[in-house]
């Protein structure tokens, strides 16, 4: 609220005879202010929606097919990411050979990263694709991680499968085969390096 100062300020004249006017000083109370400013903080608080979590939307099997077949994939679609020790990623396609000869390494990035190696294997999906509205129809990748693997590694390639939309993939587990084909390449890979 505003109130006015009476006080006298000093009465000085100029002349004889002459009445000056007392000058009127205005003090602005701002206590009101105060609580009209801590509602406002409490309405916008009470009205504004919280950030709602975001999730990662995930196409699921559909439960009609038969289960035998939930789980088949071409072998021409197929490609599987393992994930080994100190950020080493290892690949093939298809099925994996009894002498291991199509168990190839990759990087994040750089060359030979395991982006290109999808995009790679997108464009041979599509080129053999005999589906033209949805000539990915085929494309399998399956992520399996290793014991030596680490959390950021897989949020890595789920980032990579999100990068180049790629719409089916699977995060399984590692079969006993490929976790020592893995250890044995990480073992080589640290003895190279040293």
């Amino acid at each position: 609220m505003a109130e006015l100062d009476t006080s006298g300020g000093g009465h000085k004249k100029k002349g004889p005879g002459v009445k000056k006017g007392k000058k009127l000083s205005t003090r602005v109370d701002l206590t009101p202010m105060v609580d009209l400013g801590f509602l406002l903080i409490t309405f916008f608080i009470f009205t504004t929606t919280m950030s709602q979590p975001t999730a990662m939307k995930l196409i699921l099997p559909d439960d009609k097919v038969k289960p035998e077949e939930q789980n088949k994939a071409k072998e021409s679609g197929a490609l599987t990411i393992l994930m080994g020790d100190d950020n080493h990623i290892y690949y093939y396609e298809g099925q994996l050979k009894p002498d291991a000869s199509n168990f190839l390494s990759a990087s994040y990035n750089g060359e030979n990263s395991i982006r290109e190696i999808i995009m790679k294997k997108k464009v041979q999906v599509r080129s053999i694709a005999r589906d033209p509205s949805d000539p990915e129809k085929d494309l399998v990748i399956v992520i399996k991680p290793s014991s030596k693997c680490n959390y950021k590694n897989v949020i890595d390639i789920l980032d990579e499968m999100s990068i180049n939309v790629v719409k089916k993939y699977a995060l399984v587990d590692i079969f006993d085969i490929e976790e020592q084909l893995v250890q044995k390449s990480d073992a080589n890979a640290k003895s190279s390096s040293n």
